[in-house]
């Protein structure tokens, strides 16, 4: 039997465990709960692949998965099991399978690309040069692993992430993404007796949310988007106090510096407020230099395989990758689920590709393993 085969008739398999992971909710909020989703992947890893038990790497009261398999690591798969999806959500849009679909909170981003990387490796005859490191909090910007995935990926030949695929195609460059809140202080008064007397933090906030918005480029693939607001106590004072986040997405790092030093030179327009800026998490661009020559491999393996042949897209949405790219180590993303709706309800996965991508991890893995 092919590769393609053998994982094509352990197709329940994979099912089974898919639903295993997404019945154990894991909202990127919740330690807890997240940790226990990283209990049943551990007990998934040790029947599938045996071998040493994960280095549980804590952070804040937060844990992270990394196995090793022998030797320095010259292939880091990398994935996370946290969810957008708060705890409860199983309960009324359980995991649920159609024919060749499966729906279920966090299916598609990204635990049927953990599943895949798990049965990937399960069918390598060598594992020594590759490491798994599946952390927790991705879908919150990374704040605790960011480190760890950049300890973890030194020195590799190649990062493969298991992101869910864009409509099949690989994800061959990512935007970089940094988030922004943008304080405002103004001074109360009664909106009625003495409104002149008040500095409306509200008003400043509309001068400042267009300055801002503003800023984008599209020219560049720069997107520069205020969102969430807040203003203001009672319907009768003039509000005192506003705020409003930013999100930034940079095609290429000068883009992102140009958008951070805009941000920072914002100024009042009314008398009797101030700004404040505070950066948030921050991703730099995953620049499609770093994913050329992994793409071009995956392509051969896919051609060797009989598979389709593979597409490349860039997107706006970054990842863990964009770590890995940034700190220089060729990077390829996107190898995850073949399905859609990420972050939507009614995500979704096609059951009849996850043999298929899990057999070309596998022999992406394989080949990179044998080229030095």
């Amino acid at each position: 039997m092919t590769l393609l085969d053998r994982l094509q008739t352990l197709l329940p398999e994979m099912v089974e465990a898919l639903g295993e992971l997404v019945r154990a909710e894991s909202p990127s909020a919740d330690a807890e709960l997240t940790a226990a989703c990283g209990r049943v992947l551990e007990a998934q890893v040790a029947g599938l692949l045996g071998g040493p038990a994960p280095q549980r790497l804590e952070g804040d009261g937060r844990r992270h998965l990394y196995w090793r398999f022998g030797g320095p690591t010259r292939v880091l798969l990398l994935g996370h099991l946290d969810t957008v999806w708060p705890a409860g959500t199983l309960h009324r849009w359980p995991f649920e399978v159609d024919g060749a679909t499966a729906t279920g909170p966090g299916c598609f981003d990204m635990k049927a690309g953990l599943v895949q990387g798990l049965f990937a490796l399960a069918h390598l005859d060598e594992l020594s040069g590759v490491s798994l490191l599946v952390t927790s909090d991705e879908e919150i910007g990374s704040p605790t692993s960011q480190r760890l995935i950049e300890v973890a990926a030194a020195g590799a030949d190649a990062v493969l992430v298991l992101e869910p695929s864009a409509d099949g195609a690989l994800k061959t460059a990512r935007k970089g993404v940094s988030h922004f809140g943008v304080s405002i202080t103004g001074r109360a008064a009664h909106a009625g007796l003495e409104p002149e007397l008040g500095a409306n933090a509200g008003v400043e906030l509309a001068h400042q949310v267009l300055a801002v918005e503003a800023l984008g480029d599209p020219g560049a693939g720069t997107s520069v988007t205020p969102t969430v607001a807040s203003v203001g106590t009672t319907p009768n004072t003039v509000p005192d106090a506003a705020h409003f986040h930013v999100d930034v997405r940079t095609a290429q790092p000068a883009e992102e510096q140009r958008v951070r030093s805009d941000l920072a030179r914002l100024s009042p327009r009314l008398s009797g407020t101030r700004i404040q800026l505070n950066a948030g998490p921050n991703r730099p661009p995953l620049p499609v230099q770093a994913s050329t020559g992994l793409f071009e491999l995956a392509r051969t393996v896919a051609a060797r395989l009989g598979l389709p042949e593979l597409r490349g897209v860039a997107v706006g949405g970054g990842s863990d990758g964009n770590f890995t790219a940034a700190a220089g180590v060729p990077t390829l993303d996107g190898l995850g689920a073949f399905g859609g709706g990420a972050h939507a309800e009614g995500e979704h996965v096609r059951l009849d590709a996850m043999p298929e991508r899990a057999a070309l991890v596998a022999g992406l893995v394989a080949e990179l393993l044998r080229r030095r």
